[in-house]
Protein backbone atom coordinates (compact mmCIF):
# COMPACT_ATOMS: atom_id res chain seq x y z
CA UNK A 1 0.00 0.00 0.00
CA UNK A 2 1.45 3.32 -1.08
CA UNK A 3 0.31 5.36 1.88
CA UNK A 4 1.06 4.52 5.48
CA UNK A 5 -1.55 4.58 8.20
CA UNK A 6 0.06 7.72 9.69
CA UNK A 7 -0.19 9.57 6.36
CA UNK A 8 -3.82 8.65 5.86
CA UNK A 9 -4.67 9.50 9.48
CA UNK A 10 -3.09 12.95 9.02
CA UNK A 11 -5.06 13.54 5.82
CA UNK A 12 -8.36 12.43 7.39
CA UNK A 13 -7.80 14.48 10.55
CA UNK A 14 -7.09 17.58 8.41
CA UNK A 15 -10.40 16.99 6.58
CA UNK A 16 -12.23 16.56 9.89
CA UNK A 17 -10.70 19.73 11.33
CA UNK A 18 -11.98 21.75 8.38
CA UNK A 19 -15.43 20.17 8.22
CA UNK A 20 -18.46 22.43 8.59
CA UNK A 21 -20.39 21.64 11.82
CA UNK A 22 -23.77 22.02 10.08
CA UNK A 23 -22.70 19.63 7.34
CA UNK A 24 -21.49 17.13 9.96
CA UNK A 25 -24.85 17.33 11.74
CA UNK A 26 -26.71 16.70 8.46
CA UNK A 27 -24.34 13.81 7.74
CA UNK A 28 -25.01 12.38 11.21
CA UNK A 29 -28.77 12.60 10.61
CA UNK A 30 -28.45 10.58 7.40
CA UNK A 31 -26.04 8.05 8.94
CA UNK A 32 -28.26 7.47 11.98
CA UNK A 33 -31.44 7.16 9.92
CA UNK A 34 -29.81 4.48 7.76
CA UNK A 35 -28.22 2.70 10.77
CA UNK A 36 -31.54 2.49 12.60
CA UNK A 37 -33.06 0.60 9.64
CA UNK A 38 -30.48 -2.21 9.62
CA UNK A 39 -32.07 -5.66 9.95
CA UNK A 40 -29.06 -6.70 12.05
CA UNK A 41 -29.95 -3.94 14.49
CA UNK A 42 -33.62 -4.90 14.50
CA UNK A 43 -32.66 -8.46 15.52
CA UNK A 44 -30.08 -7.41 18.12
CA UNK A 45 -31.11 -7.04 21.73
CA UNK A 46 -27.74 -5.67 22.88
CA UNK A 47 -25.66 -3.04 21.07
CA UNK A 48 -22.20 -1.67 21.86
CA UNK A 49 -21.86 1.90 20.61
CA UNK A 50 -18.87 4.19 20.79
CA UNK A 51 -19.12 7.78 22.01
CA UNK A 52 -18.07 9.91 19.05
CA UNK A 53 -15.81 12.89 19.58
CA UNK A 54 -14.55 15.69 17.40
CA UNK A 55 -15.77 15.27 13.83
CA UNK A 56 -16.76 11.62 14.41
CA UNK A 57 -20.50 10.94 14.21
CA UNK A 58 -22.19 12.14 17.41
CA UNK A 59 -23.28 8.64 18.37
CA UNK A 60 -24.51 9.80 21.79
CA UNK A 61 -27.61 10.82 19.82
CA UNK A 62 -28.30 7.11 19.15
CA UNK A 63 -28.59 6.11 22.82
CA UNK A 64 -32.16 7.37 23.38
CA UNK A 65 -33.61 5.93 20.13
CA UNK A 66 -32.00 2.57 20.82
CA UNK A 67 -33.31 2.53 24.39
CA UNK A 68 -36.76 3.48 23.02
CA UNK A 69 -36.53 0.41 20.77
CA UNK A 70 -35.97 -1.73 23.87
CA UNK A 71 -32.28 -2.37 23.21
CA UNK A 72 -29.68 -2.81 25.89
CA UNK A 73 -27.04 -0.19 25.08
CA UNK A 74 -23.42 -0.35 26.14
CA UNK A 75 -20.43 1.92 25.70
CA UNK A 76 -16.76 0.94 25.82
CA UNK A 77 -14.47 1.71 28.72
CA UNK A 78 -10.72 1.75 28.11
CA UNK A 79 -8.71 -0.34 30.50
CA UNK A 80 -4.98 -0.70 31.23
CA UNK A 81 -2.75 -2.39 28.66
CA UNK A 82 -4.96 -1.21 25.78
CA UNK A 83 -7.82 -3.48 26.80
CA UNK A 84 -11.48 -2.54 26.60
CA UNK A 85 -14.66 -3.57 28.37
CA UNK A 86 -18.35 -2.87 27.73
CA UNK A 87 -20.64 -1.28 30.30
CA UNK A 88 -24.39 -0.82 29.94
CA UNK A 89 -25.79 2.69 30.01
CA UNK A 90 -29.17 4.31 30.41
CA UNK A 91 -30.30 7.76 29.33
CA UNK A 92 -29.41 8.98 32.82
CA UNK A 93 -25.94 7.40 32.97
CA UNK A 94 -23.17 9.76 34.00
CA UNK A 95 -20.21 9.48 31.65
CA UNK A 96 -16.66 10.40 32.60
CA UNK A 97 -13.96 11.88 30.39
CA UNK A 98 -11.10 9.51 29.59
CA UNK A 99 -7.58 10.89 29.31
CA UNK A 100 -7.84 10.46 25.51
CA UNK A 101 -10.79 12.86 25.52
CA UNK A 102 -13.77 10.61 24.88
CA UNK A 103 -16.63 10.08 27.28
CA UNK A 104 -17.07 6.61 28.72
CA UNK A 105 -19.19 4.91 31.38
CA UNK A 106 -18.00 4.94 34.94
CA UNK A 107 -17.48 1.92 37.17
CA UNK A 108 -21.03 2.33 38.46
CA UNK A 109 -22.43 1.25 35.07
CA UNK A 110 -22.93 -2.54 34.94
CA UNK A 111 -20.25 -4.58 33.18
CA UNK A 112 -21.48 -6.44 30.09
CA UNK A 113 -19.88 -9.66 28.89
CA UNK A 114 -18.74 -9.58 25.25
CA UNK A 115 -20.67 -12.76 24.50
CA UNK A 116 -23.92 -10.95 25.35
CA UNK A 117 -23.34 -8.27 22.67
CA UNK A 118 -25.05 -8.91 19.34
CA UNK A 119 -23.97 -5.82 17.39
CA UNK A 120 -20.93 -3.59 17.77
CA UNK A 121 -20.80 -0.17 16.12
CA UNK A 122 -17.07 0.11 15.42
CA UNK A 123 -15.42 3.55 15.21
CA UNK A 124 -12.85 4.57 12.66
CA UNK A 125 -11.32 7.60 11.04
CA UNK A 126 -11.99 6.13 7.59
CA UNK A 127 -13.22 2.88 6.07
CA UNK A 128 -12.86 1.18 2.76
CA UNK A 129 -15.42 -0.54 0.58
CA UNK A 130 -14.38 -3.95 1.93
CA UNK A 131 -15.11 -2.99 5.54
CA UNK A 132 -11.52 -2.40 6.67
CA UNK A 133 -11.01 0.57 8.93
CA UNK A 134 -8.35 3.02 9.86
CA UNK A 135 -8.67 3.55 13.59
CA UNK A 136 -7.04 6.04 15.91
CA UNK A 137 -4.06 3.73 16.32
CA UNK A 138 -4.49 2.42 19.86
CA UNK A 139 -5.56 -1.11 18.91
CA UNK A 140 -8.37 -1.26 21.50
CA UNK A 141 -11.02 -2.42 19.05
CA UNK A 142 -8.66 -4.77 17.21
CA UNK A 143 -8.12 -6.61 20.50
CA UNK A 144 -11.77 -6.46 21.55
CA UNK A 145 -13.05 -7.80 18.24
CA UNK A 146 -10.85 -10.91 18.45
CA UNK A 147 -13.19 -13.89 18.83
CA UNK A 148 -16.30 -11.68 18.65
CA UNK A 149 -19.08 -13.66 17.00
CA UNK A 150 -21.82 -11.03 16.66
CA UNK A 151 -22.37 -8.45 13.94
CA UNK A 152 -20.15 -5.44 13.31
CA UNK A 153 -21.12 -2.19 11.62
CA UNK A 154 -19.53 1.18 11.02
CA UNK A 155 -20.71 4.69 10.25
CA UNK A 156 -18.57 6.31 7.56
CA UNK A 157 -19.11 9.67 5.95
CA UNK A 158 -19.12 9.31 2.15
CA UNK A 159 -16.19 11.76 2.02
CA UNK A 160 -14.11 9.34 4.13
CA UNK A 161 -14.97 6.12 2.30
CA UNK A 162 -11.85 4.95 0.48
CA UNK A 163 -11.15 2.29 -2.09
CA UNK A 164 -8.60 0.78 0.31
CA UNK A 165 -7.17 1.78 3.67
CA UNK A 166 -3.70 0.67 4.76
CA UNK A 167 -4.06 -2.53 6.73
CA UNK A 168 -2.10 -5.21 8.50
CA UNK A 169 -2.64 -8.93 8.91
CA UNK A 170 -4.39 -8.52 12.31
CA UNK A 171 -6.93 -5.96 11.02
CA UNK A 172 -10.46 -7.32 10.93
CA UNK A 173 -13.11 -5.81 8.64
CA UNK A 174 -16.61 -4.86 9.75
CA UNK A 175 -19.57 -6.57 8.10
CA UNK A 176 -21.50 -3.41 7.29
CA UNK A 177 -20.33 0.07 6.35
CA UNK A 178 -23.16 2.59 6.57
CA UNK A 179 -22.71 5.86 4.66
CA UNK A 180 -25.13 8.71 4.10
CA UNK A 181 -26.22 7.17 0.79
CA UNK A 182 -25.75 3.42 1.03
CA UNK A 183 -25.00 0.31 3.04
CA UNK A 184 -22.03 -1.77 1.98
CA UNK A 185 -22.25 -5.41 3.06
CA UNK A 186 -19.17 -7.57 3.18
CA UNK A 187 -19.78 -10.79 1.27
Amino acid sequence: MAETKAEVRARVRAWMKGADPAALRASDDALFERFLTLPELARAETVLLFHGMGAEPDTARLIAPLLDLGKTVALPRCMPERAMEARTVTAAAVLVRHRYGMLEPGEDCPLLSKDKIELILVPGLAFDKNGYRLGQGGGYYDRYLENFTGHTAALCRDALLMDAVPREAHDRPVELVVTERRILRRV
